[in-house]
């Protein structure tokens, strides 16, 4: 292989094709999912008149106190719209989440795709399907483009902590999320910070991603396609990471001659 000898290609037609895909799925989730968040309160307030109407058919004035029926038809209305809230923050996580599953595993699909182009061995394929996010942007990284430096990564980065912590709930990468990225703990915007002792008292369930953070993760994957090098030249890599270059010895023990990169 020479120095110009393409490693990795994202032709126009892919490229867009992955783009329009990830928007329509941001759309989609909007108008069939997010979008029926829209008039909590109205919902709130007429689950209210539900209560007092079903309460009010055995209502009897010499048993019942009226205040208290209004009191407790009040109260409907607000524990109706707290778990109206609730569902509509884990709404917007599933789809965090389904956003972000649904990039990873295309770009996992291209990369192991590429490197089947150059490559006849089965074992770094497999390790880029198995190996943890970190280790594919260390992949990116290796390709010479700055994945790492650029304005997106910071937020591709925050959503596999969101998507994580949403998974798991407590542990390392809720730690991680509130020392990187306490925007997604809304506490931290009353007078809380990562280092306060108040911190201790946020857990997993005060994680929430707001309408514009979405578009804002969104937009980040978009960008993140769009910057991809339409060619990556062997003498753009600048040196592949450990745990590729470890799968491709396994597999020339294996097969001795085996096509590989220099």
């Amino acid at each position: 292989m020479t120095d110009d000898y393409v490693l990795f290609q994202m032709w126009g037609s892919r490229r867009q094709s992955l783009i329009d895909g990830h928007q329509f799925y941001v759309e989609q989730a909007r108008n069939r999912l997010l979008n029926q968040f829209g008039n909590m309160e109205a919902d709130a307030d007429q689950a209210s008149k539900d209560w007092l109407k079903k309460a009010s058919r055995d209502f009897d004035p010499d048993r019942h106190d009226e205040g208290v029926i209004y009191d407790a038809a009040e109260q409907a209305g607000v524990d109706f719209y707290q778990l109206l809230s609730d569902m509509r923050d884990q709404t917007y996580l599933s789809v965090v989440a389904g956003m972000y599953h649904g990039w990873d595993k295309q770009l996992r699909s291209w990369l192991a795709g590429e490197v089947h182009h150059w490559y006849s061995g089965s074992a770094a394929s497999q390790k880029i399907w198995s190996i943890n996010a970190e280790k594919i942007e260390d992949l990116l990284q290796s390709q010479g483009w700055g994945f790492s430096s650029k304005p997106y990564h910071r937020l591709l980065d925050a959503c596999r902590l969101i998507v994580n912590v949403y998974k798991h709930g407590e542990g390392g990468s809720f730690e991680d999320l509130k020392m990187r990225y306490p925007e997604y703990l809304p506490g931290t915007n009353h007078g809380v910070t990562s280092n306060s002792p108040a911190a201790s008292y946020l857990d997993h369930t005060d994680m929430k991603v707001s309408d514009a953070q979405l578009q804002s993760l969104s937009d980040a994957i978009v960008a993140f396609w769009r910057d991809v090098p339409e060619n990556t030249r062997i003498k753009d890599i600048q040196k592949f990471p450990g745990w590729f270059a470890t799968a491709v010895a396994q597999d020339q023990a294996k097969v001795p001659g085996a096509k590989c990169f220099p």
